[in-house]
């Protein structure tokens, strides 16, 4: 009987971090779709300097796109595992999706970083401090959702699969599969039509 309370009880903590965590990931929506619209009233503030079409980069961005996407799907294998609970293989998809992860994040460091040595820093106009925000807001997401993967991996070899670490990783793969929600936005909204102008 005090098995049974205690399980209903942990069965209970479960469903309310789950829920705290999807009012967390609505907030975060609002704040996306605010640094997306600012970006659309912006988008043309270039303050006589280089607008989308000077600075965007599609094959660039391309592979950026690919290598999320790509983190997204080994995370899904990461998850079939869990449901088996092979160890080894949720390590092992773990850290191809870090690996993927860093890889993209990688990649918008060197672009950031060759923009502002271009002289296309935040600063020189409405338009490319709303572009550095929205990229950069997603990008600092991205180091947090791989900060995470760290702390999960660190977690399943200290503990095994254990139903706790099922549902952290749960609310893990809801932030990281919202991340590739970001992108394609970005990519649609921000690179697409800056290429295509």
């Amino acid at each position: 009987m005090h098995t049974e309370t205690a399980h209903s009880h942990e069965a209970m903590l479960f469903e309310e971090r789950e829920f705290g965590f999807w009012i967390y990931l609505m907030s975060d929506a609002i704040i996306f779709s605010l640094l997306f619209a600012t970006y659309a009233v912006m988008r043309h503030a270039t303050a006589g300097g280089p607008g989308a079409a000077d600075i965007m980069e599609l094959p660039t961005a391309a592979i950026e796109t690919a290598l999320l996407l790509l983190a997204s799907v080994t995370f899904g294998m990461a998850a079939v595992a869990l449901e088996d609970k092979r160890r080894n293989a949720i390590l092992v998809w773990l850290g191809i999706s870090f690996l993927l992860g860093a890889g993209f994040l990688g990649m918008e460091i060197h672009e950031f970083i060759g923009l502002i040595a271009e002289g296309a820093s935040p600063q020189r106009s409405g338009y490319l401090s709303s572009f550095f925000v929205l990229v950069g807001t997603h990008g600092a997401h991205v180091t947090a959702g791989l900060v995470w993967i760290a702390t999960a991996v660190a977690q399943l070899m200290r503990t095994g699969p254990t139903e706790a670490f099922a549902a952290r990783f749960k609310r893990l793969g809801l932030f990281w599969h919202f991340l590739d929600i970001v992108w394609i936005g970005i990519f649609s909204i921000v690179y697409l039509p800056g290429v295509l102008q």
